[in-house]
């Protein structure tokens, strides 16, 4: 059973290694991301019998299937965690790109430019993609990682983090900017909490319970990613068809990710018309409708009570509502939204500019799907999480916001 010792003897290791990844070069640290993704396929043999032993036991112990093909890996995955570590390493490295700089009116020159953070420790639960996912960003934004998984991803996580700390030290580079902190105890997570002045910034991912948790008790700076209860709003403007396919995507496209649409709102004008065929075709999906008073009048429509409005499902089921305009829209969203993502179906361009001017969420989409909120649609590459907090990050956070910033000043013999 692993110790505090043991936790904190990883974090030196770390930080130790971290030291050497600051330094180095775009080159030596693509090189590395490519061999890592060379070697998640080439060992891909060992890596899915690994994880065919989590998932035998977490289908034997009764785990929920949505849960289960989040920790199910299959070939087709792992070269999508190959190709995530490709991208990563085709982005431009923050490490050095200057925010913002000036000659002062004394002639200081001044740069703001950035680094890395130094030690990143990952709590998420399940998906071993985000393994691979967290190594590759944090080693281009020069920082090593500390990546404490779920107990139930065990066994996938210890050969995937073997397969990557073989190829991060086969390119020259510290084995250690890449630990796995053992899931053999809860205690490891506390270790990791408390860690402070050895981790730099925690970055919990996984459901509410872990991150408030994280939040909560981390003596460790930490980047909250938050859970997704995620709205649409079907506005009484929106082309209908259009609003269709587009509810339809958000909520079955994948339904176990933060980004699926959890939360459908209907404009009053529309309860006649557009609202018996929306849920008739999210039925005809398989989903399961969580109704108000309203809504729960159709055929085979479940009433909805307040947690039902505020639950993230991860699962084909939604909660439906149906508002009288879109203040009330707004203030359903207000009440229930978790601040990650809303969008608004409307051919209204007032009703765009009100929804996007009044939501308070780390993104607001206009006539598209709540899929879309991830780092790699939005030309990112890989993200390390969703940050639905206001400070340092928000929204899908890629290398930049993996960075901190330092000020350079270089002067000529300057005193003051």
């Amino acid at each position: 059973m692993s110790t505090a010792a043991d936790i904190r003897d990883l974090a030196v290791r770390a930080r130790e290694a971290s030291y050497d990844l600051a330094l180095a070069t775009r080159a030596t640290k693509d090189a590395a991301l490519h061999a890592m993704a060379e070697a998640l396929v080439a060992r891909s043999a060992e890596l899915l019998a690994a994880n065919a032993e989590d998932v035998e036991r977490a289908e034997q112990g009764g785990t929920a299937p949505n849960v289960v093909d989040r920790l199910r890996l299959t070939e087709e995955r792992l070269e999508s965690m190959a190709q995530g570590l490709r991208d990563v390493a085709g982005l431009p490295d923050p490490v050095g790109e200057v925010v913002r700089g000036s000659t002062l009116a004394n002639g200081l020159e001044l740069r703001q430019v950035r680094v890395p953070f130094g030690v990143v420790g990952m709590i998420y639960e399940a998906r071993p993609n985000v393994t691979a996912d967290a190594a590759g960003i944090c080693l281009k934004s020069g920082n090593a990682v500390l990546l404490r998984g779920s107990s139930s991803a065990s066994a996938s996580n210890v050969a995937i983090v073997g397969v990557l700390r073989d190829a991060v030290a086969a390119s020259g580079l510290p084995a250690d900017v890449v630990q796995l902190v053992p899931a053999d105890s809860h205690d490891t997570v506390k270790a990791l909490m408390r860690a402070r002045g050895l981790v730099d910034v925690l970055i919990p991912r996984g459901g509410a319970g872990l991150i408030a948790s994280v939040v909560e008790e981390s003596t460790v700076p930490v980047i909250e990613t938050g859970v997704g209860n995620c709205h649409v709003y079907v506005d009484v403007a929106a082309d209908l068809d259009q609003a269709l396919a587009v509810v339809l995507n958000a909520k079955t496209h994948r339904t176990s990710v933060c980004n699926a649409a959890e939360s459908l709102l209907v404009h009053a004008d529309l309860a006649e018309t557009f609202l018996p065929r929306v849920v008739a075709a999210l039925q005809e999906a398989g989903v399961t409708v969580h109704g108000d008073e309203t809504v729960a009048r159709l055929p085979g429509v479940e009433p909805a009570t307040d947690d039902d409005h505020a639950r993230e499902y991860l699962s084909l089921d939604i909660s439906a509502a149906v508002v009288p305009d879109l203040e009330a829209a707004l203030a359903h969203i207000r009440r229930y939204s978790s601040g990650h993502t809303e969008a608004i179906l409307t051919r209204d361009q007032a009703a765009a500019r009100r929804f996007v001017a009044a939501v308070d969420s780390a993104a607001v989409l206009v006539n598209a799907s709540t899929r879309f909120t991830d780092g790699g649609e939005f030309g990112f590459g890989a993200e390390i999480g969703i940050s639905t907090q206001k400070l340092h990050a928000r929204g899908p956070m890629g290398l930049p916001e993996m960075t901190s910033t330092k000020y350079v000043v270089t002067g000529d013999g300057h005193v003051r």
